[in-house]
């Protein structure tokens, strides 16, 4: 018995791979975080771009080469543009939140900015989930078996049983 459909199975292959990237990024992100805020003197949504800067460098490398690398590979200009563009987007949205606690609500101990900066990180990578599989690393189309055709021309079916005299 088949469990939902293909397509459904591949979503949640995808999502499961952004999720086990995202989530070691969500890691990079909050120890950079904490480690500029703890040898610097930055204040903390500078820490934050820092942060999310460099979880962005290694985000891509995981979302190029694990969760997107069956993802068409022509156009890595166009591909690390986008990317950047809308990383760029998720880096404001993120370090907004954060921002709007510090300084609109005076919530800036550390554990408020941690909690904070995971919230944004959230918000932020719903957007990002979207962006990157829509504008960025696009899935080739699929190539779906053409009516008619005779087994053994490509592979494209299953072979018909032979009638054994």
């Amino acid at each position: 018995m088949e469990r939902g459909s293909p397509r459904l199975r591949r979503l949640c292959r995808e999502v499961a791979k952004f999720g086990a990237v995202g989530g070691a990024g969500v890691l990079v992100n909050l120890g950079v975080f904490n480690l500029v805020r703890q040898v610097t003197d930055l204040q903390v949504v500078r820490a934050s771009v820092v942060a999310t800067v460099v979880a962005i460098a290694f985000n891509y490398v995981g979302f190029r080469y694990f969760a997107y690398r069956d993802r068409e590979k022509s156009g890595r200009t166009r591909e690390m543009s986008l990317f950047l563009l809308f990383s760029a987007v998720g880096l404001v949205i993120e370090n907004g939140v954060l921002y709007t606690a510090t300084y609109g609500f005076g919530w800036d101990s550390p554990l408020q900015s941690n909690v904070f900066k995971f919230l944004g990180i959230g918000v932020a990578t719903l957007f990002r989930f979207w962006s990157y599989r829509t504008w960025v690393f696009r899935a080739l189309p699929v190539r779906e078996p053409v009516a008619g055709t005779v087994a053994g021309g490509g592979g494209a079916g299953p072979r018909p049983r032979q009638r054994v005299p």
